[in-house]
């Protein structure tokens, strides 16, 4: 016998087992126990067991289950998105022609939403109109787009088609007080320099050469002649009686407003007086479109609102002529305490005027248009050639008249 001992055989000739740490036999174990658990069979739960049954029993039958892909609900909801993708089909082609033509030019869209015209409605106010007069400007308007005016566009081919209409362009400023005079007195007087002017340029009345009675309410009886005078020229027109001083007025036998707007651009403005009083300064342009009265007549279809013709169809001459008014106003309001004056009436210390498109040496108290188709009626002018739509520049009362002629109307 060899005294060898076999390989690893300890001492006592007995095989030892090899050293393994405590904490592999310990995941060892759970490991095991992990997967012998997974292994072993389940016991179905009350509803599996039911289910099983159900389905064992449609089985026998002969029924199948409906997958849910393709049952009855979702057939229906597919087939509302197959219409929808089908009606996208057939509206989408047009929708998107609209939708470029839209982009290309926006005011297609129903009122201009985006504010792009540049087109005149048939009424004459342009989408375009120039916000209001805060200063005196520095040069004359450009010139528009020659067109020639009618009675659906009496405005057309002038700057004045952009301006504001009648009462509404007279912005009255906001008061603050005056010397003595506080805010409410100054806005009252305010107030009423604009009933003076609306009154003596706008009021049909007073356009049809009746007397303008609003505009001679707001006038102080106290100020020396000046009511005096202005009576007399209503009265009596003439050369040094003219009532076109203060007061824009037209023959109703001559010719007659063509439509009820007049275009009016200007403004303003207020400071403390020199004697202790509120000073008003205005200065504003009147446009007014007009229509031979005999061919108003002739023209069928003309129907008359204060003496205008809102309409003429059919024969008839529809020619329209534009006389220019500017006038330049200074007053006062007088401190009644140290002055003799009327509380709350104004007295005149300036009134200037530029005639547009009038006949020369004509004193009778109204304004006489030119039309093209007509004869030149008054002395012809021999005076420089200016621009009744230039408000940069000033207007003197010199004394003395001249008639010139204008550039255009």
């Amino acid at each position: 016998m060899s005294d060898k001992q076999p390989e690893g055989a300890g001492e006592s000739g007995e095989f030892e087992q090899p050293s393994v740490p405590d904490d592999v036999w310990e995941r060892f174990a759970r490991d095991t126990e992990r997967d012998i658990r997974s292994s072993a069979p389940k016991e179905p739960s009350a509803r599996a067991r039911m289910v099983t049954e159900r389905l064992r029993q449609k089985d026998a039958k002969g029924a199948q289950p409906e997958g849910w892909r393709t049952g009855p609900a979702w057939r229906e909801m597919d087939g509302r998105a197959a219409r929808r993708r089908r009606l996208w089909a057939i509206l989408g082609v047009p929708v998107a022609i609209a939708v470029a033509l839209v982009a290309v030019k926006p005011s297609l869209l129903p009122g201009d939403p985006f504010g792009t015209s540049s087109g005149t409605p048939s009424g004459g106010t342009s989408a375009a109109a120039l916000p209001a007069e805060t200063a005196s400007p520095t040069a004359a308007p450009s010139s528009a787009a020659p067109d020639t005016p009618t009675l659906d566009r009496p405005f057309a081919g002038s700057p004045a088609e952009r301006w504001a209409d009648g009462a509404a362009a007279i912005v009255v400023p906001k008061a603050t007080p005056v010397g003595t005079f506080t805010s409410a007195q100054v806005a009252a007087a305010l107030k009423q320099a604009k009933t003076l002017l609306v009154g003596a340029n706008l009021a049909p009345g007073t356009l049809r050469g009746e007397r303008p009675e609003s505009a001679l309410a707001v006038l102080d009886p106290k100020q020396p002649r000046m009511l005096d005078d202005v009576n007399s020229w209503l009265r009596a027109p003439g050369k040094k009686h003219d009532p076109l001083r203060l007061f824009s007025r037209f023959d109703p036998a001559e010719v007659r407003p063509a439509g009820d707007v007049v275009k009016v651009r200007g403004r303003m403005t207020f400071k403390a007086g020199a004697h202790a009083s509120v000073a008003i300064h205005m200065d504003y342009t009147f446009v007014y479109p007009l229509i031979q009265a005999d061919q108003a007549s002739k023209a069928p279809g003309t129907t008359e609102t204060s003496g205008a013709p809102t309409e003429v169809s059919g024969g008839g001459s529809t020619e329209v002529a534009r006389t220019i008014v500017r006038r330049v106003l200074d007053l006062e309001l007088l401190d009644p305490r140290k002055y003799q004056a009327t509380p709350g009436k104004l007295s005149v210390t300036r009134y200037d005027q530029d005639l547009g498109n009038t006949a020369c040496d004509v004193y009778d108290g109204f304004l006489h248009p030119q039309f093209d188709s007509a004869a030149p009626t008054g002395a012809p002018p021999t005076g420089p050639t200016t621009d009744p739509y230039d408000r940069s520049r000033d207007i003197e009362h010199s004394g003395t008249e001249t008639c010139g002629t204008v550039s255009r109307t």
